[in-house]
């Protein structure tokens, strides 16, 4: 799989009633793949992974695939607490047709550097699957630092690193490790034109379940040079980026999902957005819809 460009970390749609809406999931799909984006996540953070009982994580990704037929590509998210574990869910995710696995340092257990560094390689070794990196340490608790990602990056199998620290200094270390063989993916989106501008060669946007279209095009842009094109189109969504990062992920997202009828309501622990903090939707739904309609129409006329 060649990591570049935009690639969406899908949330993942509920019935009134609290099962998976499968109808909502595929018009998410098809969505995506209109748009152009280079591929989607199921069943990362944003996706609510750990909500999902393991007869729906293997629904969702054999839907997912049996949709997109090799249109874009599949991402799963894999990452648990557990080596072991995460070898297991790894290994699944490739039999159920994953082009790559998406393995988000593991969550709570803290492991120290060297830690990471054997939790990755057995992965890489055992899973069945090429390996992304995730790094965000605000879910997880630990950091995994540029010197420990340079020890990865020889490993066969480490394709990536979806990076979620925004920091400067983060991506000018960061940089000279992408090549050939390993991509350097941003994963955060206010701050994912500046990484790009800095090495990265694209983004695992939230966003983009909303604006897929608009962020097809900012990477496009930047890609070809045209970075004053790419920030102007980033700009006019500042609102969204805002509004996106004001709770948790993905409550937030989901209130504008919903709005737009795809999907309804989250899994506990999440709660909806309360009904106080919902006046920005409908400003928000109609900047999506002019920053849609004009990625789409800079897109048919290129």
């Amino acid at each position: 799989m060649h990591l570049s460009g935009s690639i969406t970390a899908l949330a993942t749609p509920f019935s009134a009633d609290g099962s998976l809406d499968l109808a909502a999931w595929e018009r998410l799909l098809e969505k995506q793949v209109e748009a152009g984006s280079r591929a989607v996540v199921v069943a990362g953070s944003t996706g609510e992974a750990a909500a999902l009982s393991d007869e729906e994580y293997g629904l969702l990704l054999r839907e997912a695939v049996r949709i997109v037929a090799g249109r874009i590509g599949v991402i799963a998210g894999t990452g648990l607490s557990s080596t072991a574990k995460t070898i297991a869910q790894t290994r699944r995710a490739a039999a159920l047709g994953a082009e790559a696995a998406l393995v988000v340092t593991p969550p709570y257990v803290r492991p120290t550097q060297a830690g990471l560094v054997a939790h990755y390689r057995a992965v890489a070794e055992q899973g069945g699957l090429p390996v992304i990196l995730y790094n965000v340490p605000p879910r997880t608790g630990v950091d995994l630092l540029p010197e420990t990602v340079a020890e990865l990056v020889v490993l066969p199998g480490v394709i990536g690193l979806k990076e979620a620290v925004a920091a400067p200094a983060r991506w000018q270390a960061l940089a000279p490790l992408a090549g050939p063989g390993f991509a350097l993916l941003s994963g955060d989106d206010p701050s994912f034109v500046a990484a790009m501008e800095a090495g990265a060669a694209g983004v695992v946007s939230v966003a983009s379940n909303l604006v897929p279209a608009s962020f097809v095009r900012i990477t496009a842009d930047l890609a070809a040079g045209r970075v004053a094109e790419a920030r102007a189109r980033d700009a006019v969504l500042r609102p969204l980026y805002d509004f996106l990062g004001g709770a948790p992920n993905p409550i937030p997202l989901k209130a504008l999902l919903d709005a737009q009828g795809l999907g309804c309501g989250l899994r506990l622990p999440l709660l909806p957005l309360p009904p106080a903090e919902t006046g920005p939707l409908p400003a928000l739904l109609d900047l999506i819809e002019r920053a849609e309609a004009e990625a789409r129409s800079a897109r048919r006329a290129a």
